[in-house]
């Protein structure tokens, strides 16, 4: 096991990063990589940066919600937000407490921050013009989820424009994952994602280091883009061996 490292990213480095992006016609952005950006102080700025400044057409987040408040919402969608997304996992304060090590209680304010965003959004939307869609997700953690959910979903429903379900990701899925050919993972191709401190990996679900491609403070996003870790990594997944990858536990991609 590894400890996640933790923090915000330098706001200079994800400035000169985004308009990098943008020049090579990088379309859509997101604000959040496996950690609550909510957190992050200088998350309207951004937000502002990247829709005003650098004219990025589709600027999105995804919250687990906790920190979501009215205030922080409302902020980031009149900077520009294009899509607000809400992790739902959890059947109920006990499930939530399981899956997300936080306060039994803290379940609530979750539903409470989704009802008080669909309110902002649409004050927001009838104030400037701005629609930000509004949506959710859960993890479908087995058979039975949806329906220990359905309670919790009816909820989510009454505020969210969409509700997704997503299937469990990486090692955790390995031991129940369908049988079948492995397919290559479309984040290996057609997404990048930036640590907080300036490694290009590539998982969008694990900050393990072993998924470390690259290094943009030492080298440019093209360079590790087009890397020899990145470039084998692909050549496996497309072979169907990804045994010896730091992939070969996961589940995602069959």
């Amino acid at each position: 096991m590894h400890e996640r490292r933790r923090g915000d990213m330098d706001y200079t480095f994800f400035l000169r990063t985004a308009a990098i992006l943008r020049g090579l016609g990088v379309r859509e952005l997101g604000l959040s990589y496996l950690g609550e950006p909510f957190l992050c102080r200088w998350l309207p700025e951004a937000v502002h940066h990247a829709k005003r400044a650098l004219g990025f057409p589709f600027v999105f987040l995804a919250t687990n919600g906790r920190m979501a408040t009215p205030e922080r919402v409302r902020d980031c969608m009149e900077a520009g937000l294009d899509q607000l997304e809400f992790s739902y996992n959890s059947a109920g304060p006990d499930q939530f407490h399981y899956v997300t090590g936080a306060r039994e209680q803290d379940y609530w304010k979750v539903d409470i921050n989704l009802i008080a965003a669909r309110i902002v959004r649409d004050e927001v939307e009838e104030q400037t013009g701005h629609r930000c869609t509004l949506t959710a997700s859960s993890v479908r953690l087995d058979d039975e989820q949806p329906a220990r959910m359905q309670r919790t979903l009816k909820r989510i429903r009454e505020s969210a424009d969409t509700h997704d379900w997503r299937p469990v990701r990486g090692p955790m899925a390995a031991a129940s994952a369908p049988s079948g050919e492995p397919r290559p993972c479309v984040s290996l191709f057609e997404q990048a994602h930036i640590t907080f401190d300036g490694r290009l990996s590539a998982c969008p679900f694990d900050h393990d280091p072993r998924f470390e491609v690259g290094d943009l403070k030492a080298e440019s996003f093209l360079e590790a883009w087009n890397g020899a870790r990145f470039g084998a990594l692909r050549a496996a997944h497309l072979a169907g061996e990804r045994s010896g990858t730091p992939c070969e536990r996961c589940a995602a991609c069959h």
